[in-house]
């Protein structure tokens, strides 16, 4: 078969995979999956390796779900694959990082041949346990674990199963429906490769598979062939649980690799913000491969030469039973651990810190004493700043590196009787510079009148803001207090009484370059659209103060300023 054909099919594993996972996001139950587009979705050929992966997803699922069903492969055996089977697991080594990250894989049979496979990955509100948080002494206390098994064998559902988890969760009905959901998503991607195999008239995914995998390889070789064979360090700290945690890399370029060896990293944390080898190896890989060879696709091939190790009992590669409900506290760091060693050997190529971490938080609401009512739990994702780049400013409340979105405040308040009362950009938490760091955001979170409840922090970047490059400022810490103004801790489960509310402050990214270089015409767009303050404007870039106050007094009339 030709190049072209190959090529066009290739493309079209892709369109299927991605309407896989937009079908996913259709039908799932949870906020998490349905507003914020936490998942991923893949297609693998018959040995396990993936082909094509959603261009919706975040490479926490998608990059650590490339090593998942190579697992399920051994746990299942290949002798007892069938058609109509369904597999599911939500283990955090041998899937995606954590318990509320549930993963399924169906094989993919044509004309009664096993072809391949289908993966996917949602990460579902309620998982049973502590809730989700960082509050646990270890995994047995996060949630229920569901090892790799058949959810489905020859088109009949496992209803033992069902009954199990609809015992062990505070939301039943929400968590299997989403695991429903997750097996129709990859029915329909089955469906569509049926309809590819038929119209190409293919026997086997080996053909294709073949010229994917080697084109993949040949051109990532090439990328990291140009580059200087050299090595770096990098690290950063961040603020942990009750200690701060210090991230350490060495990036390691050779002609046909790269490595990252995290020793010298702080070892386990004794809450669940500790991280599984799969979800770090994920997010270094992701890195690198955004700087120097974005738009190859991503596979197995891909990822090959990205080689990532650290020891074990580090608090990047936790084995069992380490607590790692919060895995992506510390795995969202890891691209900007990584770019500050790979910023002295490629400079001016990678962007300056931001908040990394997403700052999600989630709400456990209950009656308060004396009133009527249901319990509910409510899970927000929102982001803080991006760094900002070599080239252009960073992104405002955008998560980087993990991609999820933020949700909108109508679906979180559709979920249970919370209120979110304030939700704005945070003027002056992007770091100055020649090109300023994305802004944060303020949000003030409260519950309806009769409901008292339980806030699960997940933040970080309180004591240890985002750093800039070349001569940038950091970027505003997080904040977090009552509005009484009594202070609360980053991290862990924390009671709220009825009638009081949490005021946020989400971090900024850094500024890259220094702010005496920016372009004034920049500085007075920001000052106008309120991104800065006039403080900022004289104290950060040396504006006149009369000629701040002309620019402002001139928008306030409504004129062109």
């Amino acid at each position: 078969m030709s190049n072209v054909a190959y090529q066009v099919m290739w493309n079209r594993l892709i369109s299927i995979v991605e309407e896989q996972a937009q079908a996913l996001v259709r039908t799932a139950f949870s906020t998490s999956v349905r507003e914020a587009g936490d998942l991923s979705a893949g297609v693998y050929n018959a040995e396990g390796l993936m082909l094509a992966q959603a261009v919706t997803g975040t490479p926490g699922h998608v990059n650590a779900m490339a090593d998942a069903v190579a697992h399920f492969i051994r746990r299942i055996g290949r002798e007892n694959i069938f058609e109509g089977d369904v597999y599911i697991t939500n283990d955090p080594w041998e899937g995606t990082g954590h318990l509320h990250d549930i993963t399924v894989v169906t094989p993919s049979f044509h004309n009664g041949n096993h072809v391949g496979f289908f993966a996917c990955t949602a990460h579902v509100v309620d998982i049973g346990g502590r809730g989700f948080g960082a509050d646990a002494a270890s995994v047995y206390e996060e949630g229920i674990y569901i090892p790799i098994m058949k959810f489905v064998e020859r088109g009949t559902v496992d209803e033992t199963l069902i009954r199990i988890v609809r015992g062990n969760v505070r939301e039943p009905d929400q968590l299997v429906g989403d695991m429903y959901a997750l097996a129709t998503c990859n029915e329909i991607g089955q469906r569509r490769l049926a309809e590819m195999m038929d119209e190409f008239d293919l026997s086997h995914l080996g053909g294709i598979g073949d010229f994917i995998l080697d084109n993949s390889r040949r051109a990532t070789l090439e990328r990291i062939a140009g580059l200087p064979q050299a090595s770096a360090d990098g690290g950063m700290t961040i603020d942990g649980f009750d200690a701060p945690i210090d991230l350490r890399v060495k990036l390691t370029i050779e002609k046909d690799r790269m490595i990252c060896d995290f020793a010298g990293t702080s070892g386990l944390d004794k809450k669940g913000i500790n991280v599984p080898l799969v979800y770090t190896k994920a997010y270094a890989c992701y890195a690198l491969k955004c700087a120097i060879a974005p738009e190859i696709p991503n596979n197995a091939a891909s990822l090959a030469p990205f080689e990532v190790t650290a020891p074990v009992n580090s608090i990047v590669n936790a084995v069992h039973p380490a607590p790692v409900a919060l895995r992506h506290i510390i795995g969202h760091m890891i691209p900007d651990t990584v770019y500050d060693a790979l910023d002295k050997i490629l400079p001016a190529t990678v962007p300056s810190e931001g908040a990394g971490c997403l700052c999600n938080f989630q709400v456990s609401l209950r009656p308060a004493p004396g009133h009527n009512g249901t319990r509910s739990e409510v899970l927000t994702f929102n982001s803080g700043g991006a760094g900002a780049r070599p080239t252009v400013d960073g992104l405002n409340a955008t998560a980087f590196p993990s991609g999820v979105m933020t949700m909108p405040i109508e679906a979180t308040e559709h979920t249970g009787p919370v209120i979110i009362w304030r939700k704005e950009l945070r003027a002056d938490s992007g770091g100055a510079g020649q090109y300023r760091g994305g802004l944060g955001q303020y949000m003030e979170v409260g519950a309806s009148n009769g409901h008292e409840f339980d806030f699960s922090a997940m933040f970080d970047r309180v004591d240890h803001p985002a750093r800039g490059r070349q001569g940038g400022a950091s970027g505003a810490p997080t904040t977090i207090a009552r509005d009484d103004g009594t202070p609360m801790q980053g991290k862990g489960k924390q009671f709220v009484s009825d009638g009081t509310r949490v005021v946020l402050g989400l971090p900024g990214g850094a500024g890259y370059g220094p702010a005496a270089a920016r372009d004034p015409e920049l500085v007075k767009r920001d000052l106008i659209r309120g991104y800065i303050s006039a403080e900022s404007a004289v104290r950060d870039y040396g504006f006149d103060p009369q000629t701040v106050t002309d620019i402002l007094e001139t928008v306030a009339r409504g004129e062109t300023a």
